[in-house]
């Protein structure tokens, strides 16, 4: 319903494959120099008056993009443009990606006021910045709401494919034990595991290229 309205549109969505046991303890630094960079000219900001006009209402500054900037922003809006039509690679979340452009804009607004201080206009730079960050939030959306699109059975099937790239790429391996699979990968019931697997033809007509490698205890990837 969050979805269907716009409502999730206008986030950057984020969703991280698990680091968990992958992070072994380290010592923490005796300081952080950049973080406290980061608190202080936050707090300056913060602590600016509010602007106010004479009937209360807030009279916030604009901030135009400069004529580099705004050239950089036509080209991102127009190449996602291209890719919201039918069979684009954004088609499917293009509720999302007709919304990356704005949220790049605002990002860089934001980076502006944060090197610049508030007012002036907003430059090729911390647009640029601003855009790599909101196509990375955009794949992300990709894969996020991609897979809650897919059946169960498929997304089951999504999320064991996504793992098995990873460790195949992480191991340069090309074949898994199941065994080893069912105990470290994202499907520990049996079961669905091997629903999973039974799926994973369908799932190579979508490019994502999994097979069975014809022994039932293994997997292989297709590279």
């Amino acid at each position: 319903m969050a979805r269907g309205t716009g409502f999730l549109a206008r986030f950057l969505v984020a969703w991280p494959q698990s680091t968990q046991g992958y992070r072994p303890f380290t010592e923490a630094p005796p300081n952080w120099p950049h973080l406290a960079a980061f608190h202080q000219r936050i707090t300056a900001i913060l602590n600016q008056p509010v602007p106010i006009d004479e009937n209360d209402a807030l009279t916030p500054p604009l901030l135009p993009l400069t004529a580099e900037a705004k050239a950089a922003w036509i080209e991102y809006h127009d190449a996602i443009e291209n890719e919201l039509r039918s069979g684009g690679e954004l088609y499917d979340v293009r509720d999302v990606a007709s919304k990356s452009a704005d949220n790049a804009a605002r990002l860089a607004a934001l980076f502006q006021i944060l090197e610049q201080g508030m007012g002036g206009a907003v430059g090729l730079d911390a647009f640029e910045s601003a855009s790599r960050i909101a196509a990375w939030h955009l794949s992300e959306a990709r894969r996020f709401f991609g897979e809650l699109a897919l059946p169960a059975e498929l997304a089951d099937a999504a999320r064991l494919d996504s793992w098995l790239i990873e460790y195949c790429q992480r191991e340069k391996a090309l074949i898994v034990g199941k065994n080893h699979v069912r105990q470290f990968g994202p499907l520990r019931d049996g079961a669905a595991l091997d629903a999973a697997s039974a799926s994973l033809p369908t799932l190579t007509v979508c490019g994502l290229g999994l097979m069975e490698s014809g022994e039932p205890s293994k997997l292989t990837r297709r590279w």
